[in-house]
């Protein structure tokens, strides 16, 4: 059967100051009124909701009880208290960061217990995706794709709107026998983030397709990936396996899952295998990953402001990205141009647009200045 598994545990230190250690973006309403998390799972149910998905809703969509969640000891329990409908057993926590091998494997180990015929449909909980309907049955394609061909790996590849520079790039080879009209191929490279030229032959070429980081394949054929290429993780992640559901667990993977090695799934498997396929995505998708992408989102004003805050007054400014977490603060702008402004309930971040690592590297300073609690 298809599972969902959503990785839930990052920083989002991109979206301070409104996205906290506690309280990352994928548990904020960034994107809409209600969670990042909250809008991921709620697509996956269909028009009956999560208590309707295992009865009548349609194609391609995922019952709570199949629905499993990756995150960290600080966020487990908001993560749980968000998604009351989903079992407490299926919000799998990580000891530690490892990034995306280990924590889909980790996920991989957990639903072969649980399914040894499960399918994974493996997903970000901070992007913004629809409609639902679109996705729910692009998922019901990539499963059909994997069942045809049980060791196939099959990637998302969203076609590219502009010469991004900041996503990675799929590009795709011969069609899939069967699946030509679903637009689903064999990849013929990954490339990395890429210059504006690069990114724009890659758009011109008709070829390439932004690699939006959603996957699908059989659980027990990703541990078996992962135990030809990251014999050491597999390793750890076999041991974690045996103590499933015993009172031992716990402390096996404090133990274990530390010494698994830190890589992305992309660079472990995907670029590693010939079993990698692409499926054009159908939905409209954006990654949310910096302030900037609340331009996309919320789109701009006659003076190219994009701004959700109550009270926003411009005089002589232009090309802001604005937001008040409080809705009652007052932000004025006079002879500004290309900021970002926002305002929360403790801290206020002024920064100039297009610097996506500004941020980050903002973070850094407050930790070295023992500013913690702001972060």
């Amino acid at each position: 059967m298809l599972h969902a598994v959503v990785m839930a545990g990052g920083s989002g230190t991109r979206f301070w100051p409104q996205s906290r250690t506690a309280l990352p973006k994928q548990l904020l309403p960034i994107a809409g009124e209600k969670t990042m998390l909250r809008q991921t799972v709620d697509r996956l149910y269909g028009d009956g909701g999560p208590n309707g998905a295992g009865e009548t809703a349609g194609e391609g969509t995922i019952a709570p009880e199949r629905v499993w969640v990756v995150t960290n000891a600080v966020q487990a329990e908001e993560v749980r208290k968000q998604l009351p409908e989903v079992p407490a057993g299926n919000v799998l926590v990580e000891p530690c960061a490892r990034n995306t091998a280990p924590c889909v494997g980790l996920a991989a180990v957990h639903l072969q217990q649980a399914d040894p015929d499960a399918t994974m449909l493996v997903l970000p909980a901070d992007h913004v995706i629809g409609p639902p309907e679109v996705f729910q049955q692009a998922a019901a394609t990539a499963a059909k794709v994997v069942a045809d061909g049980p060791g196939r790996f099959v990637l998302f590849g969203v076609p590219p709107t502009f010469p991004s520079e900041g996503f990675g790039y799929i590009q795709r080879g011969a069609p899939l026998s069967g699946f030509e009209e679903q637009k689903a191929f064999s990849v013929a490279s990954f490339r990395e983030k890429p210059d504006a030229a690069t990114a724009e032959e890659y758009i011109a070429s008709g070829d390439f397709y932004w690699n939006c980081g959603i996957f699908t394949w059989r659980a027990d054929a990703i541990l078996d990936a992962l135990a030809e290429y990251e014999s050491n993780t597999r390793a750890r992640l076999e041991t974690i396996a045996g103590v499933v559901g015993s009172d031992r667990y716990d402390e096996v993977v404090a133990e274990q899952f530390p010494q698994c090695d830190s890589v992305s799934i992309d660079n472990a498997v995907l670029e590693r295998t010939d079993a990698a396929c692409v499926l054009e995505a159908p939905f409209d998708w954006d990654d949310v990953g910096s302030w900037g992408a609340l331009r996309r989102l919320l789109g701009e004003d006659e003076q190219g402001h994009s701004s959700d805050a109550a009270k926003f007054v411009s005089l002589e400014s232009k090309d802001c990205t604005v937001r008040d977490t409080t809705g009652k603060h007052l932000i004025c702008a006079l002879g500004v141009e290309d900021l970002i402004i926002v305002h929360t309930a403790d801290a206020t971040l002024v920064a100039k647009r297009g610097d996506e690592n500004a941020v980050k590297r903002l973070i850094g300073e407050l930790k070295e200045r023992g500013l913690e609690e702001y972060l």
